[in-house]
């Protein structure tokens, strides 16, 4: 019963951490919508958009590959609020994505190996490859 009661204050501490976050920098794009179809025009793979899938608390794929400048989006299938915040860095962050929500970031214009975290959960992480 004790163990239960941590928990629920561990994942309400979690919910307060997130409204409370700051905006992304000014060089992540991100939105909060219920849905979002962008893709890189220029893409060869244009009609398979760039997504990333929040589910159980763990992304999914865990690693991405991009072509510069490529929008991702990032949906939220989880019971808990997250975020997909490069790590170190702030080449890209979506800020607090609730609950069935999902957001889009620019992936970064240069090539390069981005690792990225939940702010909220640490133990949340993947990589994002531009290329």
């Amino acid at each position: 019963m004790l163990s239960a009661a941590v928990l629920l204050l561990a994942a309400g501490g979690c919910t307060t951490a997130a409204t409370t976050s700051t905006p992304a920098p000014a060089t992540a794009s991100k939105t909060q919508s219920a849905h979002s179809g962008a893709a890189a025009p220029s893409s060869p793979h244009a009609a398979a958009a760039a997504q990333i899938t929040i589910d159980n608390f763990a992304f999914s794929p865990a690693k991405l590959t991009v072509h510069p400048g490529e929008t991702v989006t990032v949906v939220n299938h989880d019971s808990a609020t997250h975020t997909l915040t490069a790590s170190p860095g702030s080449a890209f962050d979506t800020g607090p994505i609730n609950p069935g929500k999902s957001a889009t970031f620019t992936a970064p214009a240069t090539a390069g190996v981005f690792p990225y975290v939940c702010t909220i959960h640490a133990s949340m992480h993947g990589t994002l490859t531009v290329g």
